[in-house]
């Protein structure tokens, strides 16, 4: 019956989990064990599911109780219980008493082989699982099971004990309080297996203990000392796993002791704890360990100190009984909480050395940060800050009563002080980081002078303790970084401070810390501070160090405090340190002896405390030296660092002088030695090793003598091994702590020395330096390790440049050295000259330098190959890794192949553990440094060796190794590997179901194996066939048991295979069950768990954002049915996924973490936000609505709506006041900015989406059709009020991201209208909102950031049109008033606070906004001039609504006209600094020494970018202002004149130009890709607006060859530059550059012709007598350039060579096509008037070709006949060229050109789809306009009949109108001898046509007005005839007329159009007898039918009178409108 293997049996195993699963509800279908068991998906309804499962329980049964005793591995016990479990629960129980019978006779049995250690496993599992799932219905059969238990738990091995410990926590579980008969005896048995030597046990007690607690009250109350010291006992030597059980126990146990549960306190009468007995309790863990409890106060243990792991552990419990007690608990509290930490830290146990007292200071700062950080808000934050000021300031009232007492000789004085400084560091410590958790929020804490925050933290910089200094020094960067505005007065009180207490050691020392940390801060502040501070920084320090050797006292304060202040000014940057710069390095000189012989003299003088302070000197000097080094590598020139080397080279030769110093001196000098070493060190390691070559010798030997300990008596070892070892061998050296969320306090644990023993008074310069991504606080380790770590990475750096002969005498140096040494000492002299040799490889590998020739290799190799058997596993891992890093180096195959046969050969022999582990690792890390081609000869062996270790189960130490090289060498050989995957995969599956799951670390490595295997088959796993399916269901089983495991790491390795499974095989990957063990994982109390879970979230949510919210919001549906008890407390509620993501925002710090929660949420948001906008919507409501500002609504509606109005502020503020409901934290104010940004995000993404997100009519249409849809508008309301709260927020970068939203808000909603008041737009009723938004940002102490945003969005606002209300308009424009003033006076008061580029950044964006607001005045007041005068109002009430809403045009204007003189001058200040700032670098010269306008030398760069943000705006109004005042000359009386001193008014105006001119021209020369179309535009319309004033039109037209740069710059442009608005703009400001060039030209031939030279008139204008035009130099030629390409561009036909014949058709152009083709046609037109008339007939062939071809391109036939724009700007064109001058200049040329140009037309008209109209025109324009060239040219004559005469015979009535409407004009032309054979030719056609209209009456009134105007071309002919002829003529006229006359019986039947035509033809008649009275008579006397037809007519309209009328009325309306508009256009 059994399997065939493991494997097998597993696959079975998680069939039978996949049919019986209750979740899944799948129905069941068996027949024999033997068969598989499957799963019949369709049949899933519940009632199937219970007759189905009842029908084959039985079976079931038999099949899994049978698999019980078939030796099942781990996880197949588990699913086999659990299976059993829900079998039962779901079916009949009758059998269960059985089964469970059967257990517990297994449990019983007396046979303890290995081999039958399975089954009783498992059935220890069921028995579990049974309890744990029907708990009471198993009823009274649990006593015996417990017994049972209890005795097999006796004698049972630790596997057992473990399994059966978590079974009877299960137990537990399910009976609850029901088994309290048995508690006592668990108790009693488990309790002593605390202790156990297993880790796996002692965290199965720990749980089960945990469980036993929640019924049984004897352990928090009468055990409850007894738990605690088993809790303390089992924390010595544990592991990290145990630390968070046994914490967890303990600070459950203790909180509940505190607070029971409301229902055991009812059951039985129960003494409560008080808290000091609780707190007591625990800090008897944390102060005497598991040593116990001491009843006498005075009996200290000598000397034992409390094991590390006990103090760690029970610092966890403390985080786990607060955080259990909840925040409420915490604030009511805190003050008891804060006293008792605080005692811990100065009790004289906790602080017995120095490193032990920085541990207990680590583990108390992690208690509080753990609890305030992330249980209070930020309002109980602040509470809890108040209170941590107090305590300080209790401390230090304490210190100063001792300090100033000197008379007391107590010591315990003295001990009261020294223990203080912890205190201090511990509540100072978190004092700062709450004040920068809260940043501005923090405000109130500094604003009530109650708290005295500032006062209290200064006071503690006088502490005696330099720790506690450093502290409050740090504490008070925090204050500065959190408050930006702090910086400046804090600096400046510190400098006072230092200036009166020069005298106080203490106060020289601490206020120059602060300094130094707030120096250290300025580059968190982007304000930054004033440049005058660093001078004053400057000369503070230049005094301090002048005037050290005056006072002996406080000399050594004072040098270390001035070089302490030098340092910390470097990291505020070049541009400030540049001016110090020469200071600096003399003083750096002078610091050290100038020569070889002053040092040698240096040696004999001083007594030892001068050679300290010489020493500290020195040391700071380097320190500052390295600071420059590493914040100024600008300023880093050669000269530099050559004026930098020889102090550097001096203290090189002193450092071999200084150990005869100290023989002389004593021991007390070392660690000022030291310290210079270390600054030696960190210096040299930044410069370039080519500087100091020559120094190579001294300063190897002293590196080597460093860290092999030679003059060491310590056995100190570096920290830096595992940085530099490869971060995925964190499993083999437990670096992956370092990822947990204990971290801070794990470290100390960590076997290096000091490790996690940082602190600020190890390293003073650390307090400005950048702190390290990881750390909240730095903390440098102490000065021993620290020397080693810098020796170490020197040696990195400088190794690869040595000599080989040097390399050699090293490598052999470092081997003797590790023989030398003996035991410990051996150890740690091996670690460092690992950790040197591994640096030097690394600086070797990137340097890509070679490690040298054999013997260097040689000696290295038996270096690394001894260690790779060293004991230490954290050498054998260093080991590994430079093995693999000298085979990367070396990089020659046969070096390779050396040393992995040496591995192989070391590996088939090896039997201890020690090499099998060592040498298996440097497989791996061969084949990871190498890669798979490199080592691909060897991936066999190595796979083959790797494999059998790896089932090596005796020993799991193996295994793990094994398994992480085969994960190496799987992840580095890429494709390679894919014939090996089966094995190792069938390896790893089997490993899974059979390695015990205590063994974490193979299942790891496990874990990782598997990750690598998905990889490498990749996309093949979306593969179909058999063995891909193998592959793949292995994966996914693989990963499903590892989601099972307990371990978090395991689960989380779990968590990415499946991502990366999702990667390759999306459809695979069954998300409803991943994503809800997701949403499990979030809430879990491991950091790697939730960044696996958030990860793999990210991941899904980029394609699958909708099911991932789905399968989400399942999971908590599941939850609120409450049917499965273990579910965790999940908080999804109905705002679901996104909401707890959230939520979480609030509570993590990891980085990696957030920026991954940010990222998901940003997937969601881009997929959904669109279709479910009400639910993100209100999401990021609640976030906001949590803000602490009270909102500022009150005046915004009417009474009516106050109301509502106020409930909703009501619903807004008192979000997440309820505790029961929300037990989280309110948003912070970080998470409030997050959902700030997202508003704005929303908005966006509905812009892209659906029109009617911004138009409320169909906004409301679509709703009422669709009432699931929504749209952003009708959300309005909610969107300003969100914009409203954060902008008016206390934090800075709330305030920011609100004006943004605010800003976006204005510019997509300002134009949408109304519907229920047409005229009006949506947002009027929000402008006291706006205004009251903005507001706030322009009060005196806003920083300048928020103050400039704000003026941007009062520009926006103005600008939008919205504002409707003159008095609100008002509000708002006073605002920008009050800025202005602020800026025209010079100095801000922030000014003061923050850099000058601050004030640079906030002026301009006020000018910019002014700029704007003027720009858009400007604009209204050109519209309404250009509209039609208003008529008059009506009736009162509409002249009442119209006052009252609409402002006046020009009231915009009248706001801004009193403010325009100061402003443009500011303008073009602002320009002329703009245009000096742009100037390229080799002209800096010609910058201002002092600055400009608005900005300071020192701040040029910062200030570049703020010009660039605002010139384009201010470019554009000055342009408009000088436009309109005429260039300022009518303006000038003021400053800007005086700045030009005898400059007549025309060089001013001059001046002004180029200014302007050159500005623009720079810009567009080359606009960066990244420059926004706005300032394109903006730079446009100025040119525009300059080229409208006549002045500058001159100027430019005088300088012709800036006109021509301009339309090059142009053209250039055009190729850069899409958008449509850009190339319309670029031919208006063509167009106008021509039209000056034309004016000046014009004046200049006014001028010649007044004198009378008639020749010099004739070759005036461009191209002179030879018609010549040079590119370059003529602006005809370029703008014939410009303007072919936009016409090439637009109409790509015209430059297709009419070779083949075959024409294309003309082409409908897009609206803004049109409009650009006619305005550059427009503009060719008129070229030709600035040539010579030589110049013209150069230009005018291509003209003439370009228009006509444009015409013939564009000439399309319109539905309504309307004429397309190109058209009628090519027919225009067409006028202007033939209307020119020209013709009487250069006759023959001329008649040439006239001639080919109409038959080039003529031509064009032969297709049918062109236009003939069009065609028809231009034909018609030639012949009128250019008569005198084609009078007798047949051939064209014989043309135009020919087009005429298919005009007329068109079947379109329009086209047959529109050429009798030419016809006429030709006919009428003056010419005789050019209309006389079209007269003669087309008459004739004419009259036919009108004779047939008789028989076709007009039907439409198109072919109505078509017979019209052919009756007006006969009636004009017969005008022209003469009186002889006339008779002939009415002959044709007058019978054509009256055939169109009906009588009165057809009259009343005929249609419309046809009595239209009768009416017509009367009235001619009636107008041509009067006028023709004799011709009339003999007509009509002739036909006498013509005659009755009239008079009956006649007769039947003066009978139908009132009907005549009516058709007179219509007649009008029957002429087309186009005529007209067209006959006027051209002719």
């Amino acid at each position: 019956m059994l399997c065939a293997s493991p494997g097998q049996l597993g696959f079975d195993l998680f069939l039978a989990q996949a049919v019986i699963a209750l979740h899944f509800q799948e129905a069941l279908v068996e027949d024999a064990l033997a068969d598989h068991i499957h799963a019949d998906t369709d049949a899933s309804r519940m009632l199937w599911l219970y007759v189905d499962v009842k029908e084959k329980q039985k079976k079931l049964v038999e099949q899994l109780t049978g698999l019980i005793s078939s030796s099942p591995g781990p996880p197949t016990r588990k699913l086999l219980a659990k299976n059993l479990a829900v079998l039962y629960s779901i079916g009949d129980t009758f059998t269960v008493f059985q089964t469970l019978d059967k257990c517990n006779d297994i449990i019983r049995s007396k046979d303890d082989t290995a081999a039958y250690l399975p089954t009783k496993l498992a059935a220890v599992a069921c028995v579990g699982a049974f309890y744990e799932r029907m708990g009471r219905m198993l009823g009274s059969s649990f006593p015996e099971t417990i017994n049972n238990l209890l005795k097999a738990l006796k004698s049972a091995e630790s596997q057992g004990r473990g399994e059966i410990l978590l079974s009877l926590q299960k137990v537990l579980s399910g009976l609850g309080g029901a088994a309290a008969s048995c508690h006592r005896d668990i108790y009693k048995n488990a309790r002593s297996m605390l202790t156990d030597r297993s880790m796996a046990v002692r965290c199965a007690v720990a749980k089960c203990l945990l469980e036993l607690q929640n019924e049984a009250v004897f352990i928090w109350t009468t055990e409850l000392e007894n738990v605690a010291t088993l809790c303390f006992k089992a924390l010595e030597g544990s592991t990290y796993s145990v630390r968070v059980s046994v914490s967890t126990l303990l600070g459950t146990a203790m909180a509940t002791a505190l607070m029971p549960k409301q229902a055991t306190v009812m059951r039985q009468n129960v003494k409560r704890a008080t808290l000091e007995e609780v707190l007591e309790l625990m800090a008897t863990g944390f102060l005497r360990g598991g040593s116990g409890f001491l009843k006498s106060g005075g009996e200290m243990l000598k000397g034992a100190s409390v094991s590390r792991e006990v103090r760690v552990g029970v610092t966890q419990a403390y985080v786990v009984f607060v955080t259990t007690l909840g925040g409420q608990w915490l604030e009511r509290n805190f003050a008891v909480f804060l006293s008792h930490l605080l005692e811990l830290v100065a009790h004289p146990r906790a602080t017995q050395t120095h490193v032990e007292a920085v541990y207990s200071r680590r583990c108390v700062s992690f208690a509080l940060r753990a609890s305030l950080g992330g249980l209070l808000g930020e309002k109980a934050q602040i509470a809890a800050a108040k209170e941590i000021c107090l305590a300080i300031s209790k401390q230090m009232r304490a210190v100063e009563a001792v300090v100033n007492d000197p008379s007391s000789e107590n010591r315990a004085g003295a001990a009261d002080v020294s223990a203080s400084q912890h205190v201090m560091v511990c509540a100072l410590k978190e004092l700062g980081s709450l004040v920068q958790s809260l940043s501005a929020t923090a405000s109130p804490l500094i604003q009530e002078p109650s708290v005295g925050l500032l006062e209290t933290v200064t006071s503690v910089l006088l502490h005696p303790s330099m720790a506690a200094r450093l502290a409050a020094a740090w504490c008070l960067r925090c204050v500065a970084v959190a408050l930006p505005h702090q910086l400046t007065p804090l600096l400046e009180r510190c400098a006072e401070c230092i200036n009166n207490l020069k005298n106080s050691p203490e106060a020289v020392s601490g206020y120059s810390f602060a300094m130094a940390a707030l120096l250290g801060g300025v580059h968190q502040c982007p304000l930054g501070i004033p440049h005058s501070k660093g001078k004053m920084v400057v000369s503070i320090a230049e005094d301090l160090l002048r005037s050290a050797a005056q006072n002996s006292r406080l000399s050594l304060q004072r040098t270390q405090a001035g070089w302490l202040l030098l340092g910390a000014l470097m990291t505020l940057g070049p541009s400030l340190v540049r001016y110090h710069l020469p200071k600096m390095l003399l003083l750096w000189r002078n610091v050290f002896p100038r020569s070889q012989k002053e040092l040698e003299a240096e040696k004999a003088r001083g007594d030892s405390f001068s050679w300290q302070v010489m020493l500290e000197g020195r040391a700071g000097a380097l320190c500052a030296m390295r600071s420059f080094v590493a914040h100024c590598p600008e300023l880093l020139t050669e000269d530099v660092i050559r004026r930098l080397m020889t102090p550097i080279e001096c203290a090189m030769t002193m450092m071999s002088h200084v150990p005869a110093v100290i023989k002389v001196h004593g021991a007390h000098l070392k660690a000022s030695a030291a310290m210079v070493r270390l600054r030696l060190y960190d210096i040299l390691a930044l410069l370039p090793p080519k500087t100091y070559e020559g120094s190579f010798n001294g300063l190897l030997r002293e590196l080597v003598a460093e860290f092999t300990l030679t003059d060491n008596s310590a056995n100190t070892t570096t920290s830096l091994l595992r940085s530099l070892c490869h971060y995925d061998d964190s499993v083999l050296m437990g670096s992956w702590l370092q990822e947990t969320d204990h971290k801070s306090i794990e470290d100390q644990l960590q076997p290096n020395s000091a490790s996690g023993s940082g602190a600020l008074e190890h390293d003073p310069s650390s307090i400005y330096l950048r702190v390290p991504a990881v750390e909240a606080v730095p903390g440098p380790l102490p000065l021993g390790v620290s020397v080693i770590d810098a020796s170490v990475a020197l040696f990195g750096v400088v190794f690869p440049h040595v000599s080989f002969k040097h390399r050699l005498q090293m490598l052999d140096h470092f081997a003797e050295c590790i023989k030398q040494a003996k035991g410990v000492r051996q150890q740690a002299v091996q670690l460092n000259i690992f950790t040197a040799v591994l640096s030097a490889l690394k600086g070797l590998a990137e340097n890509k330098s070679s490690l040298g020739p054999e013997e260097v290799r040689k000696s290295a190799l038996a270096l690394v190959m001894g260690a790779l058997d060293n004991p230490n596993p954290i050498l054998r891992c260093a080991a590994g890794e430079a093995l693999g890093r000298m085979a990367q180096v070396v990089g020659e195959a046969s070096f390779i192949a050396r040393m992995a046969q040496h591995s192989f050969d070391k590996l088939k022999s090896a039997r201890d553990v020690v090499s099998r582990t060592g040498h298996s690792l440097a497989l791996g890390c061969l084949h990871r440094y190498v890669g798979g081609i490199g080592s691909g000869q060897h991936l066999k062996t190595s796979v083959s060796i790797l494999l059998a270790l790896a089932q090596d189960a005796t020993c799991h130490e193996v295994q793990t190794w094994a398994l992480h090289s085969l994960a190496l060498i799987v992840d580095s050989s890429g494709p390679m590997y894919r014939g090996y995957v089966e094995p190792t995969l069938s390896l790893v599956l089997t490993l899974l179901l059979t390695v015990p799951p205590s063994h974490t670390e193979v299942h790891q490595c496990l874990g990782r194996c598997l990750g690598a295997l998905i990889t490498t088959v990749g996309p093949e796993l979306q593969g179909n066939s058999g063995s891909i399916s193998t592959i793949r269901s292995s994966c996914l089983v693989g990963c499903a048991i590892m989601q099972d495991h307990s371990d978090s790491l395991v689960q989380a390795a779990a968590i990415s295979c499946l991502q990366q499974l999702h990667m390759f095989a999306p459809r695979h990957v069954n998300l409803s069950s991943l994503v809800p063990s997701l949403c499990v994982h979030l809430c879990s109390s491991h950091l790697l768990l939730r960044r696996a879970a958030v990860a793999c979230l990210r991941q899904l949510a980029q394609r699958e954002a909708a099911e991932v919210c789905e399968y989400a919001m399942s999971l908590a549906r599941k939850a609120g049915d409450g049917k499965d008890s273990t579910s965790i407390n999940l908080n999804i509620t109905e705002t679901g996924l996104e909401g707890v993501l959230f939520g979480m925002l609030d509570r993590e710090t990891d980085r990696k973490l957030c920026s991954d929660i940010h990222d998901t949420l940003g997937h969601m948001l881009s997929s959904l936000a669109v279709e479910k906008l009400p639910h993100w919507l209100k999401l990021c409501k609640d976030v906001l609505a949590a803000t602490t500002v009270c909102l500022l609504w009150k005046d915004e509606e009417e009474d009516s709506e106050k109301k509502d109005e106020m409930d909703d502020d009501i619903m807004f503020t008192s979000l997440g006041q309820d505790d029961k409901s929300k037990p989280s934290v309110a948003p912070r104010w970080v998470t409030r900015v997050f959902a700030a940004d997202c508003l704005c995000r929303i908005i966006h993404l509905c812009e892209n989406a659906d029109k009617a997100h911004f138009d409320l009519a169909a906004a409301r249409v679509t709703k009422a059709k669709n009432p699931e849809g929504d749209f952003l508008v009708l959300h309005l309301c909610d969107l300003i009020r969100m914009a409203f709260m954060a902008a008016t927020d206390h934090s800075n970068q709330l305030r920011m991201a609100g004006l943004q939203a605010l800003e976006d808000i204005i510019k997509k909603f300002a134009a949408v209208p109304e519907p229920e008041f047409p005229g009006h737009v949506i947002l009027e009723q929000y402008q006291a909102n706006v205004g009251a938004a903005l507001r706030p940002a322009f009060s005196p102490d806003t920083p300048s950031d928020i103050t400039a945003k704000a003026c941007q969005v009062c520009s926006t606002w103005i600008g939008s049109g919205v504002v409707s209300d003159l008095n609100d308009l008002r509000r708002v424009h006073n605002l920008l008033v009050s800025s202005l003033d602020k800026v025209q006076t010079g100095k801000s008061p922030s000014s003061q606070l923050y850099s000058e580029s601050a004030t640079t950044m906030e002026k301009l964006a006020v000018l910019k906004a002014w700029a704007e607001v003027f720009v858009v005045a400007m604009n209204i007041k050109k519209e309404s001039q250009s509209k039609p005068a208003r008529p008059p109002q009506g009736e009162g009430e509409d002249e009442d609504e119209g006052d009252g809403d609409v402002l006046p045009p020009d009231s915009l204007m009248t706001l801004v006209q009193p403010e325009l003189p100061s402003l443009s001058r500011l303008w073009l200040a602002v320009l002329r600094d703009y245009a000096l700032l742009t100037l390229p670098a080799e002209f800096s010269s010609q910058l201002p020494p002092e600055g400009g306008a608005f900005y300071t030398p020192e701040t040029i760069d910062t200030a570049r970018l703020h010009y660039r943000s605002s010139w384009a705006s201010v470019l554009h109004a000055e342009a408009l202002w000088l436009s309109s005042t005429g260039f300022g000359s009518a303006e000038d009386t003021g400053p800007v004149v005086a700045s030009a001193p005898g400059n007549s008014t025309d060089s001013l105006v001059k001046d002004r130009l180029h200014l302007l001119l050159g500005i623009s021209i720079e810009f567009l020369c080359f606009p960066r890709a990244e420059e926004p179309i706005e300032d394109v535009m903006s730079c446009l319309h100025a040119l525009c607006t300059l080229l409208d004033s006549p002045s500058a039109r001159t100027h430019i037209a005088e300088d012709q060859l800036l006109a021509v740069e301009l339309l090059n710059v142009l053209h250039r442009l055009l190729l850069t530059r899409d958008p449509p608005s850009v190339q319309l703009q670029v031919t208006t400001v063509v167009q106008k550059t021509i039209r000056a060039a034309q004016e000046h030209l014009e004046h200049i031939r006014s001028t010649v012709e007044d004198g009378g030279d008639e020749e010099c008139v004739s070759v005036l204008g461009e191209g002179g007598e030879t018609g010549e035009l040079l590119p370059g130099k003529s602006l005809v030629f370029a703008a014939m350039e410009l303007l072919v390409f936009i016409l090439v561009r637009h109409l790509p036909h015209l430059k297709a060579q009419d070779t083949d014949g075959v024409r294309q058709p003309p082409q409908h152009l897009s609206d803004h096509s049109s409009r650009l083709v006619a305005a550059t046609v427009t503009a060719l037109a008129e070229l030709p008037s600035l040539c010579s008339p030589a110049g013209s007939m150069t230009i005018l062939p291509t003209v003439l070709f370009l228009i006509t071809g444009v015409l013939r391109d564009t000439a399309v036939k319109t539905s309504d006949n309307s004429v397309p724009a190109p058209v009628s700007a090519s027919l225009q064109a067409i006028k202007t060229i033939l209307s020119s001058p020209l013709a009487a200049r250069s006759q023959t040329q001329w008649s040439a050109l006239v001639r080919s140009s109409l038959a080039t037309v003529l031509q064009h008209s032969q297709p049918v789809s062109v236009d003939e109209v069009s065609l028809l025109t231009a034909v018609t324009l030639f012949l009128l306009s250019a008569s005198g060239a084609l009078v007798g040219v047949s051939v064209l004559q014989t043309g135009c009949i020919e087009r005429f005469r298919h005009g007329l015979d068109s079947a379109d009535p329009w086209t047959q109108a529109r050429c009798y409407q030419l016809l006429l004009s030709v006919f009428q032309h003056s010419c005789r001898s050019l209309s006389t054979p079209y007269i003669h030719s087309l008459a004739p056609v004419l009259v036919e046509k009108l004779k047939a209209v008789e028989h076709s009456r007009p039907s439409t009134p198109a072919e109505l007005q078509a017979v019209q105007e052919g009756v007006k071309v006969l009636e004009s002919l017969v005008a022209m005839g003469e009186e002889h002829n006339r008779v002939q003529l009415l002959a044709l006229l007058v019978p054509t007329l009256v055939s169109y006359l009906l009588d009165d019986m057809t009259f009343s039947t005929a249609s419309t159009s046809s009595k239209d035509l009768h009416e017509f033809a009367l009235q001619n008649l009636m107008h041509t007898g009067p006028l023709y009275p004799a011709a009339f008579k003999t007509v009509i006397g002739v036909a006498p039918e013509l005659k009755t037809r009239l008079e009956a007519a006649i007769r039947s309209r003066q009978a139908n009178s009132k009907a005549k009328t009516a058709a007179r009325q219509q007649q009008p309306s029957v002429q087309a409108a186009p005529t007209i508009k067209l006959k006027t256009s051209f002719f």
